[in-house]
């Protein structure tokens, strides 16, 4: 199906994602920490040749390898590092200072490690006020900021159940964690004056779990370290964040300049957090086109009125992309070749994640990538994107071969793009 739209369409957004994830390649070599950067800035360099929007840099900490030997492995078979991004403000500006019209992203900073939310809007702060000194800049830092997906990366920043409450509580009491984290970090950058006596109080009910049988552990620990003689209907968790009235600073930074984005697809997270500032949303390539849509209607409602209506642009469509527009080979042959590297890369993936090859969530996400030759991806687009979305391309998955890559890159803005917005009218 191919949507059109009555009038002028604007053309559809075209961002790239980049992992920077030092994993092996198909011969089994984990390309060295220098040569994943070298790789990257030379992708984004050729993106901002190339008219992407916002390049969206994937933040990471701590070893993947490492933890593999903890008692709790969160991804026990991962293979080299999930990602090598470790301060997204630096690299930003980094990034800034190789281009000239590409805007920067995050995808995502975590906001619970690397001290906190506190910390983390320190950072955002100072880079946003030494990236707007230059008047005539107008380019923008995209902070998509989240719980952070690898529990390992926070647990030594205390992030850890406290008491056996919490313990019973934790996959639904670590979202909470991330609100109380939010309203911090959203006022902080707001220029408020905060203290924890203000911030967000976590009390836990039903409605928190997805089994009655989640919520009745929770209800049991209460009454045995409560020392309560029935279970109680709400459980009221003591704050992570305790401090008395603080502001950060540098405080008159171009405010203009920074985009915040949410990555949580909890919707009481998306409006708790449009109520301090506008945060837009992101959206992984296997989500369901039901909860897209859900997505879309709710935050036309809920989204910040300082940051104008909601767009479907504003949530950013991250999709896999293999392309295949090699020289010398016909379009069938290319078609094949890319059905073939996209198998492979997500086989690897789902291996690395779960130690084991599921078909069925390969196939799954095989049928959300974009994968073929150019003018099959091109219908792909056409077929599963509304016209005004925003495609967050990434190129790089398990791939290193950073020539390769920008082939692609390049095959996708100067041959896919114009086949699609000519199709749309553009």
């Amino acid at each position: 199906m191919c949507l059109r739209l009555e009038g002028p369409v604007p053309p559809m957004d075209h961002d790239i994602f980049f992992s920077i994830s030092q994993t092996p390649d198909a011969a089994g070599r984990v390309p060295f920490e220098d040569e994943m950067f070298a790789n990257y800035f030379q992708q984004l360099e050729c993106a901002d040749r190339l008219g992407f929007g916002v390049g969206w840099i994937a933040q990471a900490h701590l070893s993947t390898e490492t933890q593999k030997s903890n008692s709790r492995p969160v991804v026990p078979h991962w293979q080299g590092e999930v990602g090598l991004c470790t301060d997204f403000p630096q690299l930003a500006m980094e990034s800034f200072r190789r281009t000239t019209s590409i805007e920067i992203g995050s995808a995502v900073v975590s906001i619970l490690a690397s001290g906190g939310p506190i910390a983390q809007a320190e950072r955002i702060a100072n880079a946003l006020m030494l990236h707007g000194m230059n008047p005539d800049e107008h380019r923008k830092l995209h902070v998509g900021f989240s719980a952070g997906r690898f529990e390992f990366m926070a647990r030594p920043y205390g992030i850890v159940p406290r008491n056996s409450i919490e313990e019973a509580a934790w996959p639904a009491l670590r979202g909470q964690i991330f609100m109380e984290a939010g309203e911090i970090f959203l006022r902080l950058l707001r220029g408020d004056v905060v203290n924890s006596t203000t911030t967000y109080d976590t009390v836990l009910t039903r409605s928190n779990f997805r089994s009655d049988e989640d919520w009745e552990r929770v209800q049991s620990a209460a009454v045995e370290f409560e020392g309560l003689t029935s279970p109680p209907n709400e459980v009221h968790i003591p704050k992570r964040y305790v401090f008395e009235d603080l502001k950060i600073v540098p405080n008159t930074f171009r405010r203009e300049l920074l985009e915040l984005v949410a990555g949580t697809h909890d919707p009481r997270a998306q409006t708790f957090l449009n109520s301090f500032s506008p945060v837009k949303v992101f959206n992984l390539s296997i989500t369901k086109p039901e909860v897209i849509e859900a997505t879309h209607e709710r935050m036309a409602s809920v989204f910040h009125a300082d940051g104008g209506a909601w767009q479907r642009r504003d949530m950013p469509r991250t999709s896999f992309v293999f392309l295949n527009a090699e020289e010398g080979l016909s379009t069938e042959q290319q078609s094949e070749a890319a059905h073939r590297e996209a198998k492979a890369a997500l086989g690897a993936y789902w291996n690395a994640l779960e130690g084991t090859i599921d078909p069925s969530k390969v196939s799954n996400a095989a049928n959300n990538a974009l994968i073929g030759n150019v003018e099959e991806v091109a219908q792909q687009i056409l077929d599963r994107f509304h016209p005004e979305d925003r495609i967050m391309a990434w190129f790089d998955f398990f791939n290193h071969d950073s020539d390769r890559v920008c082939r692609d890159m390049t095959a996708y803005m100067e041959q896919v793009v114009p086949l699609v917005e000519s199709t749309l009218g553009n």
